[in-house]
């Protein structure tokens, strides 16, 4: 199997055709699709045509970097003429207009749409278990869950169904799930990426992000994604750096932050052990590590679970039963129809966070919880700017355990958001963050997490490759999926 860089060059060079690539891939979907249950949409007819146009640029040369390389889009992007459920019964019947401007970008840059993958419901969750679909499985074991919201897009990458796929991370969701299938995910400084044509969640932390097997095949999805679009106004004017150029910048000088409160109590001693051998990699390639503090990291997810509910509450205010999405049968009057409406179509996570966001929001409550948790988010993002103030990027897990059984958790929301404790501060504070694959604890992958500076992408990329170059973890394919 190649990897996205690899199918690139094959292309370019004649190797094979796109045609021959995505029936490979679409076998492969076929194949371990209902084992996995990664995919809510498999676009098969569409995909052909599109390898077929994309093959004639080939022949015309034509093509760009990614032209005829087939990808899969998280289930939250809008897609013209193509479902976009964002794992809901609420929008199971949603057929978009138009599409997301990541989705517009990547058609203009050649590549194959075979499908859109599952995900939690709206985005929200930790392990992909909240899906209208049902959960998305891990493939190095069925019995565990991928991760969430993307882990529909993380399972497939981590099975080799696509070469590369997009997801989106509003507290870790693109991290947090390519850690626990063992592939490596980007996201974004907030602003970098467009928003438009993404299904909201929480407007103020949703960002598109990318999945793939290596940082190098990252770099070339966020070349062709990144950039100012006028359709969105939190989209920022800032010129985009030619990510792969600068990937094998050496790291000598480097200066490496251990945040002392990653590696408390929870962390899991052979994840903890895991870091500190990728310390050691990262000192042998001439960068140098030292302890740093972030001290309001503890107070990460209860801000962001009073934030995000917040956000998500106002943003799903939309579904009614009116306009577009699930619609009660035979409503008795209006208020029947916007009750039944969302009761029916909305899971019991989701509901949960609408009601947390409405209260918290509301006249007697809004001063206490909402604009605290505001006021505490800045001191967040202030402890992040004093820390680069001494080091070039920060290093830590990405999850405090491997992947856990389905199910485990279901009863215990407090105990699944607490998954996300070193990726929501990241996202609370905008910056840009990398998972790549760093060993595995019985059995199950693990993941080191790179935190940068806003807009350094390419310094966490090519610090991501660097990694890469002197390991082999994110060439590890599970078993049963290796053919």
């Amino acid at each position: 199997m190649y990897t996205l860089a690899e199918l690139s060059k094959g292309l370019k060079n004649k190797q094979f055709s796109s045609i021959e690539i995505t029936e490979d891939y679409l076998k492969r979907i076929q194949k371990y699709h209902k084992s996995l249950n990664a995919f809510i949409t498999v676009l098969e007819e569409s995909a052909r045509l599109e390898a077929k146009q994309a093959d004639e640029l080939l022949k015309k040369n034509e093509a760009g970097p990614l032209t005829g390389i087939p990808i899969a889009y998280k289930d939250i992007f809008c897609t013209q003429g193509v479902k976009t459920s964002c794992g809901s019964k609420m929008l199971d019947n949603f057929i978009s207009p138009y599409d997301a401007t990541v989705v517009e970008k990547l058609k203009q840059a050649g590549t194959v749409m075979v499908g859109k993958t599952n995900m939690d419901e709206f985005a929200m969750g930790s392990s992909n278990e909240n899906s209208y679909y049902g959960p998305v499985k891990n493939p190095w074991n069925l019995q565990m869950v991928s991760g969430g919201s993307s882990g529909g897009s993380a399972a497939s990458l981590g099975a080799r169904l696509v070469p590369g796929a997009l997801g989106t991370d509003t507290g870790g969701s693109i991290r947090q799930p390519a850690a626990l299938c063992g592939v490596t995910g980007l996201k974004p400084t907030y602003g970098r990426v467009s928003r438009f044509g993404i299904i909201a969640f929480a407007s103020s932390l949703d960002q598109a992000g990318v999945f793939a097997e290596t940082a190098e095949d990252c770099a070339m999805l966020l070349q062709a994604i990144a950039g100012l679009d006028s359709k969105d106004s939190t989209s920022v004017d800032k010129p985009v750096p030619h990510y792969t150029e600068t990937l094998n910048k050496s790291l000598q000088g480097l200066k490496i932050g251990l945040p002392k409160e990653y590696f408390g109590k929870g962390l899991h001693p052979e994840i903890e052990r895991s870091v500190q051998e990728a310390v050691t990699t990262y000192e042998k390639l001439g960068a140098s590590v030292q302890e740093i503090s972030l001290p309001n990291t503890g107070l990460s997810v209860p801000v962001y679970y009073v934030i995000a509910p917040a956000e998500c509450s106002s943003n799903l205010s939309r579904y009614d039963g009116v306009r577009f999405g699930h619609r009660a049968a035979n409503p008795k009057n209006l208020e029947d129809l916007y009750k039944r409406s969302r009761a029916e179509g909305f899971g019991n996570e989701v509901k949960r966070r609408i009601l947390i966001g409405t209260y918290v929001l509301s006249a007697g409550y809004y001063d206490a919880y909402y604009l605290k948790a505001q006021q505490v988010r800045k001191l967040i993002s202030n402890d992040f700017r004093e820390a680069f103030k001494k080091v070039d990027v920060i290093l830590g897990p990405t999850s405090p355990t491997p992947a856990f059984k389905i199910g485990e958790k279901a009863s215990d929301p407090v105990s699944m958001y607490l998954c996300d404790i070193y990726t929501i501060s990241v996202n609370l504070a905008g910056l840009p963050g990398i998972s790549i694959p760093g060993g595995f604890v019985d059995g199950l992958p693990i993941g080191l997490q790179l935190i940068g500076n806003y807009f350094e992408e390419d310094k966490l990329l090519n610090i991501a490759h660097q990694y890469q170059q002197v390991t082999d973890w994110h060439k590890k394919v599970p078993e049963g999926f290796s053919s």
